[in-house]
């Protein structure tokens, strides 16, 4: 009785470690379809140009307004945002709120989960467009 009791402990806590990883994989998976809402304006990953917005491979990496060739808007250039999980979640939520005069006509997602997942799904690609 209690070899099976400290067996199902056991198997209880790999599958507790395990859980975080497959819940990673689902909200990647979530944020690419969350993507689609942004692909009409950007593109992302290997191969992605600027287009009405600017590709976003690497948005971690950057401040607002630093994707070479892209013309954005003074008050993106200027506003001072360095992108990060936490600056991106902000911003989507409104980002005409955040930036006011952005050329970004989006008008935001507000669900807290559809932002993780989004976020997941971005933070997933370096400058160049590959994954990591």
């Amino acid at each position: 009785m209690k070899i099976r009791f400290v067996a199902a402990c056991a198997s209880l806590a790999l599958f507790a470690v395990a859980l975080p990883g497959l819940a990673a994989a689902q909200d990647v998976e979530a944020g690419q379809k969350s993507f689609n809402k942004c692909r009409a304006c950007h593109q992302i990953g290997e191969g992605a140009k600027n287009v009405t917005g600017p590709h976003l491979n690497g948005l971690f990496s950057r401040k607002a307004g630093e994707v070479p060739g892209y013309a954005y808007s003074a008050a993106n250039k200027n506003s001072g945002i360095a992108w990060s999980p936490e600056s991106f979640a902000n911003y989507i939520k409104d980002p005409r709120g955040v930036i006011p005069n952005t050329k970004m006509v989006f008008p935001g997602i507000k669900n807290e989960t559809e932002i993780a997942n989004l976020t997941a799904f971005l933070a997933q690609y370096t400058p160049d467009g590959k994954k990591k």
